[in-house]
Protein backbone atom coordinates (compact mmCIF):
# COMPACT_ATOMS: atom_id res chain seq x y z
CA UNK A 1 0.00 0.00 0.00
CA UNK A 2 1.31 3.44 -0.88
CA UNK A 3 2.19 5.82 1.96
CA UNK A 4 0.12 8.93 2.67
CA UNK A 5 2.85 11.19 1.27
CA UNK A 6 3.00 9.13 -1.91
CA UNK A 7 -0.75 9.48 -2.31
CA UNK A 8 -0.63 13.22 -1.78
CA UNK A 9 1.95 13.52 -4.54
CA UNK A 10 -0.20 11.40 -6.86
CA UNK A 11 -3.29 13.48 -6.11
CA UNK A 12 -1.47 16.71 -6.92
CA UNK A 13 -0.31 15.20 -10.21
CA UNK A 14 -3.91 14.20 -10.95
CA UNK A 15 -4.97 17.80 -10.38
CA UNK A 16 -2.31 19.13 -12.75
CA UNK A 17 -3.32 16.67 -15.45
CA UNK A 18 -7.00 17.58 -15.07
CA UNK A 19 -6.11 21.25 -15.53
CA UNK A 20 -4.07 20.48 -18.66
CA UNK A 21 -6.78 18.29 -20.18
CA UNK A 22 -9.51 20.86 -19.55
CA UNK A 23 -7.62 23.80 -21.01
CA UNK A 24 -8.77 23.24 -24.64
CA UNK A 25 -12.40 22.94 -23.51
CA UNK A 26 -12.29 26.16 -21.52
CA UNK A 27 -11.41 28.07 -24.69
CA UNK A 28 -14.65 26.95 -26.35
CA UNK A 29 -17.27 27.32 -23.65
CA UNK A 30 -19.26 29.67 -25.87
CA UNK A 31 -20.00 26.76 -28.19
CA UNK A 32 -22.75 24.19 -27.42
CA UNK A 33 -21.55 21.39 -25.16
CA UNK A 34 -23.06 18.06 -26.31
CA UNK A 35 -24.57 15.57 -23.89
CA UNK A 36 -22.72 12.24 -23.96
CA UNK A 37 -25.42 10.19 -22.32
CA UNK A 38 -26.13 9.70 -18.64
CA UNK A 39 -23.35 9.07 -16.14
CA UNK A 40 -23.40 6.40 -13.45
CA UNK A 41 -24.63 9.02 -10.97
CA UNK A 42 -27.66 9.81 -13.13
CA UNK A 43 -26.62 13.21 -14.49
CA UNK A 44 -25.96 14.09 -18.14
CA UNK A 45 -22.29 13.77 -19.08
CA UNK A 46 -20.44 16.53 -20.87
CA UNK A 47 -17.07 16.24 -22.69
CA UNK A 48 -15.40 18.07 -19.80
CA UNK A 49 -16.56 15.39 -17.33
CA UNK A 50 -15.01 12.54 -19.29
CA UNK A 51 -11.85 14.51 -20.06
CA UNK A 52 -11.29 15.13 -16.34
CA UNK A 53 -11.94 11.50 -15.43
CA UNK A 54 -9.53 10.31 -18.12
CA UNK A 55 -6.87 12.70 -16.80
CA UNK A 56 -7.14 11.21 -13.29
CA UNK A 57 -7.00 7.60 -14.52
CA UNK A 58 -3.97 8.40 -16.69
CA UNK A 59 -1.94 9.54 -13.69
CA UNK A 60 -2.95 6.50 -11.64
CA UNK A 61 -1.84 4.21 -14.48
CA UNK A 62 1.46 6.07 -14.81
CA UNK A 63 1.97 5.58 -11.05
CA UNK A 64 1.43 1.80 -11.44
CA UNK A 65 -1.43 1.81 -8.95
CA UNK A 66 -3.89 -1.07 -8.71
CA UNK A 67 -7.26 0.38 -7.75
CA UNK A 68 -11.01 0.31 -8.01
CA UNK A 69 -12.38 3.47 -9.56
CA UNK A 70 -15.69 4.75 -8.18
CA UNK A 71 -16.71 7.55 -10.50
CA UNK A 72 -19.79 9.67 -10.91
CA UNK A 73 -19.34 9.31 -14.67
CA UNK A 74 -18.13 5.78 -15.50
CA UNK A 75 -19.31 3.97 -12.39
CA UNK A 76 -17.17 1.25 -10.81
CA UNK A 77 -14.14 -0.08 -12.71
CA UNK A 78 -11.28 -2.27 -11.55
CA UNK A 79 -7.68 -1.75 -12.63
CA UNK A 80 -4.54 -3.80 -11.98
CA UNK A 81 -3.87 -7.04 -10.12
CA UNK A 82 -5.04 -5.99 -6.64
CA UNK A 83 -7.89 -3.54 -7.16
CA UNK A 84 -9.51 -4.33 -3.81
CA UNK A 85 -6.60 -2.84 -1.86
CA UNK A 86 -7.35 0.72 -2.88
CA UNK A 87 -10.49 2.65 -3.84
CA UNK A 88 -10.37 5.94 -5.75
CA UNK A 89 -13.64 7.86 -5.54
CA UNK A 90 -13.93 10.75 -7.96
CA UNK A 91 -16.27 13.45 -9.08
CA UNK A 92 -14.23 14.56 -12.10
CA UNK A 93 -16.12 17.86 -12.38
CA UNK A 94 -18.23 19.06 -9.47
CA UNK A 95 -20.31 21.94 -10.81
CA UNK A 96 -20.43 20.98 -14.48
CA UNK A 97 -23.33 23.36 -15.15
CA UNK A 98 -21.31 26.24 -13.70
CA UNK A 99 -18.34 25.33 -15.89
CA UNK A 100 -20.22 25.10 -19.19
CA UNK A 101 -22.11 28.33 -18.42
CA UNK A 102 -18.92 30.19 -17.56
CA UNK A 103 -19.65 30.56 -13.83
CA UNK A 104 -16.29 30.45 -12.01
CA UNK A 105 -17.17 27.92 -9.31
CA UNK A 106 -16.39 24.30 -10.17
CA UNK A 107 -13.97 21.70 -8.90
CA UNK A 108 -12.48 18.25 -9.24
CA UNK A 109 -12.74 15.89 -6.27
CA UNK A 110 -10.63 12.77 -5.53
CA UNK A 111 -10.67 10.57 -2.42
CA UNK A 112 -8.52 7.52 -1.59
CA UNK A 113 -9.83 4.86 0.80
CA UNK A 114 -9.03 1.35 1.95
CA UNK A 115 -12.62 0.20 1.50
CA UNK A 116 -15.61 1.49 -0.50
CA UNK A 117 -16.87 3.22 2.66
CA UNK A 118 -16.79 6.93 3.51
CA UNK A 119 -15.20 6.45 6.95
CA UNK A 120 -12.11 4.76 5.45
CA UNK A 121 -11.05 7.72 3.28
CA UNK A 122 -7.47 8.59 4.26
CA UNK A 123 -6.31 10.97 1.50
CA UNK A 124 -8.30 13.65 -0.30
CA UNK A 125 -8.01 16.49 -2.77
CA UNK A 126 -10.55 19.03 -3.98
CA UNK A 127 -9.25 21.57 -6.46
CA UNK A 128 -11.04 24.79 -7.37
CA UNK A 129 -10.40 24.69 -11.10
CA UNK A 130 -11.67 28.20 -11.77
CA UNK A 131 -9.40 29.89 -9.23
CA UNK A 132 -6.52 27.38 -9.06
CA UNK A 133 -6.93 26.75 -5.33
CA UNK A 134 -6.34 23.25 -3.99
CA UNK A 135 -7.54 21.70 -0.74
CA UNK A 136 -5.91 18.52 0.56
CA UNK A 137 -6.13 16.34 3.65
CA UNK A 138 -4.50 13.22 5.05
CA UNK A 139 -6.05 11.27 7.91
CA UNK A 140 -4.75 12.54 11.29
CA UNK A 141 -2.44 15.01 9.48
CA UNK A 142 -4.72 18.05 9.11
CA UNK A 143 -6.19 19.86 6.12
CA UNK A 144 -4.47 22.35 3.84
CA UNK A 145 -5.26 24.99 1.22
CA UNK A 146 -2.41 25.47 -1.24
CA UNK A 147 -0.03 23.98 1.32
CA UNK A 148 -1.12 26.20 4.21
CA UNK A 149 -2.87 24.54 7.14
CA UNK A 150 -6.52 25.51 7.55
CA UNK A 151 -8.96 25.43 10.45
CA UNK A 152 -12.71 25.77 10.38
CA UNK A 153 -14.64 28.73 11.77
CA UNK A 154 -15.05 29.18 15.52
CA UNK A 155 -18.04 31.50 15.11
CA UNK A 156 -20.90 30.10 17.20
CA UNK A 157 -23.76 32.50 16.47
CA UNK A 158 -26.03 32.24 13.45
CA UNK A 159 -26.51 36.01 13.49
CA UNK A 160 -23.25 36.65 11.64
CA UNK A 161 -22.75 33.21 10.14
CA UNK A 162 -22.68 32.45 6.42
CA UNK A 163 -24.57 29.21 5.80
CA UNK A 164 -24.61 27.26 2.57
CA UNK A 165 -27.91 25.59 1.74
CA UNK A 166 -28.71 23.40 -1.26
CA UNK A 167 -32.42 23.44 -2.15
CA UNK A 168 -31.97 22.29 -5.75
CA UNK A 169 -34.56 19.52 -5.80
CA UNK A 170 -37.95 18.60 -7.18
CA UNK A 171 -38.82 17.86 -3.52
CA UNK A 172 -38.33 21.48 -2.45
CA UNK A 173 -41.93 21.75 -1.18
CA UNK A 174 -41.19 18.86 1.15
CA UNK A 175 -37.74 20.07 2.23
CA UNK A 176 -38.31 23.81 2.64
CA UNK A 177 -40.65 23.49 5.68
CA UNK A 178 -37.93 21.50 7.46
CA UNK A 179 -35.59 24.48 7.06
CA UNK A 180 -37.95 27.42 7.60
CA UNK A 181 -36.91 28.14 11.18
CA UNK A 182 -33.22 27.95 10.30
CA UNK A 183 -33.64 30.32 7.35
CA UNK A 184 -35.56 32.79 9.52
CA UNK A 185 -32.69 32.90 12.03
CA UNK A 186 -29.86 33.09 9.47
CA UNK A 187 -29.10 36.36 7.70
CA UNK A 188 -26.60 35.06 5.17
CA UNK A 189 -27.77 32.04 3.14
CA UNK A 190 -25.69 31.03 0.11
CA UNK A 191 -25.46 28.35 -2.56
CA UNK A 192 -22.78 28.42 -5.26
CA UNK A 193 -23.40 25.19 -7.17
CA UNK A 194 -20.44 22.90 -6.43
CA UNK A 195 -21.03 21.08 -3.16
CA UNK A 196 -17.55 19.60 -2.65
CA UNK A 197 -16.08 23.08 -2.93
CA UNK A 198 -18.72 24.54 -0.61
CA UNK A 199 -17.71 21.97 1.99
CA UNK A 200 -14.10 23.11 1.61
CA UNK A 201 -15.32 26.64 2.38
CA UNK A 202 -16.58 25.26 5.69
CA UNK A 203 -13.19 23.64 6.24
CA UNK A 204 -11.21 26.86 5.75
CA UNK A 205 -13.63 29.08 7.67
CA UNK A 206 -14.96 31.00 4.67
CA UNK A 207 -18.43 29.85 5.71
CA UNK A 208 -19.75 28.45 8.98
CA UNK A 209 -21.92 25.63 7.66
CA UNK A 210 -23.19 23.81 4.61
CA UNK A 211 -26.46 21.88 4.64
CA UNK A 212 -27.87 19.36 2.17
CA UNK A 213 -30.87 17.36 3.39
CA UNK A 214 -32.33 16.65 -0.05
CA UNK A 215 -31.19 13.03 -0.11
CA UNK A 216 -29.90 13.78 -3.60
CA UNK A 217 -26.16 14.28 -3.15
CA UNK A 218 -24.05 11.24 -4.01
CA UNK A 219 -21.15 10.01 -1.92
CA UNK A 220 -18.90 10.52 -4.95
CA UNK A 221 -19.50 14.29 -4.49
CA UNK A 222 -18.82 14.15 -0.77
CA UNK A 223 -15.96 11.70 -0.24
CA UNK A 224 -12.92 13.99 -0.50
CA UNK A 225 -14.48 17.05 1.15
CA UNK A 226 -15.70 14.88 4.04
CA UNK A 227 -12.12 14.21 5.14
CA UNK A 228 -11.05 17.81 4.52
CA UNK A 229 -13.80 19.15 6.80
CA UNK A 230 -12.97 16.71 9.60
CA UNK A 231 -9.21 17.29 9.39
CA UNK A 232 -9.77 21.06 9.52
CA UNK A 233 -11.59 20.65 12.84
CA UNK A 234 -15.13 20.82 11.51
CA UNK A 235 -18.11 18.61 12.25
CA UNK A 236 -20.19 16.69 9.74
CA UNK A 237 -23.15 14.46 10.63
CA UNK A 238 -26.43 13.27 9.23
CA UNK A 239 -29.35 15.70 9.46
CA UNK A 240 -30.42 13.90 12.65
CA UNK A 241 -27.02 14.37 14.30
CA UNK A 242 -25.82 10.78 13.86
CA UNK A 243 -22.27 9.99 12.64
CA UNK A 244 -22.10 10.17 8.86
CA UNK A 245 -20.95 7.06 7.06
CA UNK A 246 -22.07 5.53 3.80
CA UNK A 247 -21.08 3.27 0.96
CA UNK A 248 -18.92 4.90 -1.70
CA UNK A 249 -20.93 4.47 -4.87
CA UNK A 250 -22.31 6.65 -7.70
CA UNK A 251 -25.80 5.60 -6.63
CA UNK A 252 -25.45 6.06 -2.85
CA UNK A 253 -27.00 9.30 -1.59
CA UNK A 254 -26.73 11.10 1.72
CA UNK A 255 -28.23 13.88 3.82
CA UNK A 256 -25.80 15.87 5.95
CA UNK A 257 -24.99 19.01 7.89
CA UNK A 258 -21.39 20.25 8.02
CA UNK A 259 -20.31 23.00 10.41
CA UNK A 260 -17.15 24.72 11.50
CA UNK A 261 -17.59 23.85 15.17
CA UNK A 262 -19.79 21.76 17.46
CA UNK A 263 -21.59 24.71 19.04
CA UNK A 264 -23.06 26.17 15.86
CA UNK A 265 -23.65 22.63 14.62
CA UNK A 266 -25.90 21.88 17.58
CA UNK A 267 -27.77 25.14 17.04
CA UNK A 268 -28.42 24.24 13.42
CA UNK A 269 -29.48 20.69 14.29
CA UNK A 270 -32.01 22.10 16.76
CA UNK A 271 -33.57 24.25 14.02
CA UNK A 272 -33.75 21.62 11.27
CA UNK A 273 -36.90 19.53 11.44
CA UNK A 274 -36.58 15.88 10.44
Amino acid sequence: MWSQSNWLEILVRCKSNVQARLHPYLKNLGEPQPDLGTGAGGDPMKPVDLAAEKAIVEVLHESCVSFTLISEESGVKRFGDTPDKCYVTVDPIDGTTNLVRGLPFYASSIAISTKPVLSTVFAALVTDLANDTTYTALASKGAYRDGEKITSSKRESLEDAVVGLDLNSYKVQEIAPQLTELIQKTKHIRHFGANALELCYVADGTTESFIDIRGKLRTTDLAAAFLIVIEAGGTITTNTGDPLDAKLSPEEKVKFIASGNKQIHQTILSLVKT
